[in-house]
């Protein structure tokens, strides 16, 4: 007989969604599917309205990445009426989108994984959250809240909010960074570069303790998509091309984000209102891909910042590359944070940074179709719109950034569910002893 198990609601996770477990006889996984059953219907929104408007309405979409889809959305205008911005302008954003970047993943890791993993998977839910860890290791949980703050705060001081940023307009940014504001966050550096090492720290030991989960479960091999640098093919979360690696780690293909389509095609799931985004060229299912910060790192050559490297460095060592382990995304993560960290301190401290020079007046709406591509702490991010003569949006397609991982997640799901009913899997992992009792 068949028996079917519902996860449902998935827990640490931004969303909604359902795990469903197909079991046959013997406890054979027969299917799981990953079940997201809403539609936000934003493609449809941003139709007929002002382009212009777009940058105000796509941080809607999600909330816990807005400044990531403010600044997709404004780069799309931008590339479909030919504007180009200042300099000045165009650090300001990237600080924006890397204070988001240090706040999103302190958040993911103190909240969404460090709770499992210092207290165990298997203890109760009341030691499993972010307050049991304030609790039991009040200096890690200052830290993380410490970070979040600083990240939101930046964001705040640059975006204008937090959430739903409002200052990145076609042209530019709407204000100045202002020297007293630069300052006072120069002077919060030093103790945010004390947090990171002891985000690094902790993450180091909990690497080594569960490196027996790490390389045993879930290890499925996929493609990957991350943005670099054009230069040195570096990580990047702000602009840059867009690089696809196949499951043995070959570099298949790098492409400027206008040129998305040619990479990326969507599978509409039965049994899901998300679609799946694949590498186009190996069709479905060979060619699901993950994103995120563990695909980011699998296709970079490098990281842009020296920490980072030497990070970097000691994870490919390990994991090697590409590493197909899922659950070194936390290591990933952590990695990713540190160059936020970096990259902050390096843009703060750029005299550009506080230059008044930072929109151009000349901005005239026209017909165009233009792409604005980012990485979205979860992925990759596309914005697509095609304009009339007035400005108008006749047409937008969006990629969100969850969207790029489901498959791979449905897929991984399979894998730990055939680990788990069909081999036993649990009897041969070793859990270290937890950090909270």
């Amino acid at each position: 007989m068949t028996k079917t198990i519902k996860i449902d609601p998935v827990t640490r996770l931004e969303g909604h969604s359902t795990v469903t477990l197909k079991l046959g006889p013997n406890n054979t996984v027969e299917d799981v599917q990953f079940n997201v059953s809403s539609t936000r219907f934003f493609e449809k929104f941003l139709e007929g309205r002002n382009a212009e408007h777009a940058p105000r309405i796509a941080p809607r979409i999600c909330g816990i990445c807005p400044i990531p889809h403010h600044l997709a959305s404004v780069k799309a205008v931008e590339a479909a009426w030919d504007v180009k911005i200042p300099r000045p302008a165009w650090k300001l954003r990237e600080l924006l989108i890397n204070a988001k970047q240090l706040s999103s993943h302190v958040i993911h890791i103190a909240a969404l994984q460090l709770p499992d993993l210092l207290a165990g998977p298997l203890a109760p839910p009341e030691k499993r959250n972010l307050v049991a860890i304030i609790n039991a290791l009040p200096d890690v949980g200052k830290a993380a809240i410490e970070a979040m703050k600083f990240g939101q705060e930046l964001c705040a001081t640059i975006g204008g909010k937090a959430i739903h940023p409002t200052t990145c307009i076609p042209g530019g940014v709407a204000k100045p960074l202002l020297e007293e504001e630069r300052d006072a966050y120069l002077k919060r550096l030093d103790r945010l570069i004390e947090i990171g090492k002891v985000i690094v720290d902790l993450g180091n030991k909990l690497v080594n303790d569960y490196m027996d989960v790490i390389t045993k479960i879930g290890t499925v091999p996929t493609y990957y998509c991350g943005l670099v640098t054009k230069d040195k093919k570096e990580l990047t979360i702000w602009d840059g091309l867009w690089r696809i690696m196949d499951t043995e780690g070959k570099i298949v293909a790098e492409v400027e984000p206008k040129d998305y389509m040619q990479v990326a095609a969507e599978y509409v799931a039965p049994h899901s209102m998300a679609t799946h985004v694949y590498y186009r060229p190996a069709g479905y299912p060979e060619g699901i891909w993950r994103a995120n910060c563990l695909a980011r790192v699998n296709v970079a050559e490098d990281m842009q910042t020296p920490w980072a490297k030497e990070l970097l460095a000691e994870f490919r060592k390990v994991c090697g590359r590409p590493s197909h382990f899922v659950f070194s995304y936390i290591w990933a993560r952590i990695i990713e944070t540190i160059q936020a960290v970096e990259k902050i301190k390096i843009l703060l401290e750029d005299p550009e940074i506080v230059s008044t020079d930072v929109k151009t007046v000349d901005v005239e709406p026209k017909e165009g179709n233009g792409v604005g591509m980012v990485e979205a702490p979860r992925g990759s991010l596309i914005h697509n719109y095609w304009t009339d003569d007035k400005g108008i949006i006749t047409k937008a397609n969006l990629i969100v950034a969850t969207n790029n991982n489901i498959g791979g997640i449905e897929k991984t799901l399979k894998q730990v569910a055939k680990q788990i009913f069909e081999q036993n899997i649990l009897k041969d992992i070793t859990l270290p002893e937890p950090m909270i009792k």
